[in-house]
């Protein structure tokens, strides 16, 4: 007799009415042995044919399909790359950020023939033979260069066929290359720091040694000790500029300014300096006022660092204006342009001209006073006030720095109106 049989409910209901049977004949006191066996061939004829019939496998519980359902939607939105691979490294699952990823990445399929990296692979053979998670470093190069740390683990398989190994990839891209700025950052602060102090330090020497008595060397020496000291004060004074506005970047300002009285204040600030480099500045105010939501010193500061740039490398006569554009997306905004006909900038430079201490001269640019963090300032300070930077040049025509920031009370496009001001 088959499991399927010996186990029907069809038998347990007649071996049920196979007892009462008895019990009912032995309460009668009277022992009938042809009604008992044609009683029990019909409970036993009845069990056979209940058993023939078709074992209902038991319903699936709602509650398991649910859990299914909720692991897959959280797989679905998990932002980082998670891909299941079986026994033999063919791929069981994988969530969408691992098939952006891996565009060659297809189920059934050898993980290899998605992901090449050796370590990797060697990796995934490691945890499926001994069960113990690994973590491997993975590194693309196309189409963008990417690093990631690959967590390995191993999983049961559903099925019960084996194990199989979960592959999380969490991207440490961004934070490499924090890592790597920082560390820049540091290296450059440190040298520009030494050189004065190193200009500084000889000079004293040689005050104190073989100048002693030479009074025009001593002038001569302390004045370019002077100098080395304004261009260390100029930088510890960028440094900690562009560490406050670091810090309240993400807090948009409060206050409410003219962006044409700044303009106008910094011009006639800036213009006799410009006359003793043989530049000339002209400012052209529309029509006013021109009113921005921003902090006045920190506007000031992105107006004076444009319009030194501007006379600093580019010379000749330097053009300030003021005009309102009105953006389909971003809605209207004020725009101050300060544009100069110096030799221009090439193309290649114009993407790193907002990194701190990038120079396209390095020599030219101590030489004029340079810090290096001039228009890292801009950026920053326009990130904070939702604004954006644009540089064009052509060689030999000159360079145009535009800034473009929201008018205060004309109405924004949402959140599509918050820009940042990126590289130009």
């Amino acid at each position: 007799m088959s499991d399927r049989l010996r186990s029907s409910p069809a038998w347990t209901g007649a071996a049920i009415a196979a007892g009462l049977l008895g019990v009912a004949v032995a309460l009668a006191g009277r022992l009938d042995l042809p009604l008992i066996l044609a009683g029990l061939g019909a409970i036993c004829l009845g069990g056979w044919l209940g058993g023939r019939g078709p074992v209902q496998a038991p319903p699936r519980p709602a509650a398991t399909t649910q859990r299914h359902a909720v692991a897959e939607a959280l797989l679905a939105h998990v932002p980082d790359p998670v891909i299941l691979v079986d026994r033999r490294t063919l791929v069981v699952e994988a969530n969408p950020a691992a098939r952006a990823l891996l565009p060659a990445l297809h189920q059934a399929r050898p993980l290899s023939f998605a992901l090449r990296d050796p370590e990797v692979l060697d990796g995934v053979e490691a945890v499926l033979s001994s069960g113990l998670p690994r973590r491997v470093a993975l590194s693309t190069r196309v189409p963008l260069e990417r690093t990631f740390e690959v967590q390995i683990g191993a999983l049961p398989m559903p099925d019960g066929s084996g194990v199989s190994a979960l592959l999380f990839l969490r991207d440490l891209t961004s934070a490499r290359r924090l890592e790597a700025m920082r560390v820049d950052f540091v290296a450059n602060a440190s040298h520009e720091l030494r050189t004065p102090l190193a200009t500084l330090i000889g000079f004293i020497e040689t005050l104190q040694g073989p100048a002693r008595e030479d009074v025009p060397a001593r002038e001569r020496f302390l004045e370019i000790m002077r100098v080395q000291a304004l261009r260390m004060t100029r930088l510890i004074d960028d440094l900690l500029s562009l560490s406050r506005i670091e810090l309240r970047e993400h807090v948009a300002p409060t206050g409410v300014v003219d962006l044409g009285a700044l303009a106008r204040q910094m011009v006639d600030a800036q213009g006799p300096p410009a006359e003793a480099r043989g530049a000339t500045i002209g400012f052209t105010d529309g029509h006013g006022p021109y009113r921005v939501a921003g902090d006045a010193d920190e506007l000031v500061r992105v107006i004076e660092n444009l319009i030194e740039n501007a006379v600093k490398y580019g010379g000749g006569r330097i053009s300030v204006g003021l005009s309102r554009e009105e953006d389909p997306r971003l809605g209207r905004r004020i725009v101050l342009s300060v544009a100069d006909d110096g030799p221009g900038i090439a193309p290649e430079h114009i993407p790193r001209l907002t990194e701190r201490f990038y120079r396209i001269d390095v020599a030219s640019s101590r030489a004029r006073g340079g810090t290096g963090l001039g228009l890292a300032i801009v950026k920053h300070s326009l990130n904070r006030h939702r604004g954006r930077l644009t540089i064009e040049s052509t060689l030999g025509q000159g360079t145009v720095a535009r800034v473009s920031l929201p008018e205060y009370g004309a109405a924004h496009a949402g959140p599509a109106a918050a820009g940042q001001a990126g590289p130009p």
